[in-house]
C-alpha cells in the first residue's frame, strides 16, 4: 500500500517560514514526479509547485514564485516545499500528490495557517 505522510504545517505569523514535507512509502520513489497542492477553505484546490522524478524540472504557481522552493531528497524518499514570506492569503491545507505512468496517489493533508 502507497503511503504518503506530509508534515511540518502549523501556524505562523505573516513573513514567516514553514517547511512541509512529504515523506513516500512502498514507491519507487524517483520514478514518481510529485506536486503540491492547496486548497483553501470554500476554494478550489490548485497546483502550488511541481518537480520532475530527477528534481531537475521545477514549476510554480504565480502566487508564490520567489518565496517558496520545491525540493526532494530520493535517497530519503522525501519531498519538501519551504515556505518563506508567508502570507494570509497562503493559509489552506496542503497536499502532497505523486504521479507517474502507473498511476497517482494523494496525502492526507497538513494544514497551514499564516494569521496575526
Amino acid at each position: 500500500q502507497v503511503q504518503l505522510v506530509e508534515s511540518g504545517g502549523g501556524l505562523v505569523q505573516p513573513g514567516g517560514s514553514l517547511r512541509l514535507s512529504c515523506a513516500a512509502s512502498r514507491l519507487t520513489f524517483d520514478s514518481y514526479g510529485m506536486r503540491w497542492y492547496r486548497q483553501a477553505a470554500g476554494k478550489e484546490r490548485e497546483l502550488v509547485a511541481g518537480i520532475s522524478s530527477t528534481g531537475g524540472i521545477t514549476n510554480y504557481a504565480d502566487s508564490v514564485k520567489g518565496r517558496f522552493t520545491i525540493s526532494r531528497d530520493n535517497a530519503k524518499n522525501t519531498m519538501y516545499l519551504q515556505m518563506n514570506n508567508l502570507k494570509p492569503e497562503d493559509t489552506a491545507m496542503y497536499y502532497c500528490f505523486v504521479y507517474n505512468w502507473g498511476g497517482s496517489y494523494w496525502g492526507q493533508g497538513t494544514q497551514v495557517t499564516v494569521s496575526s
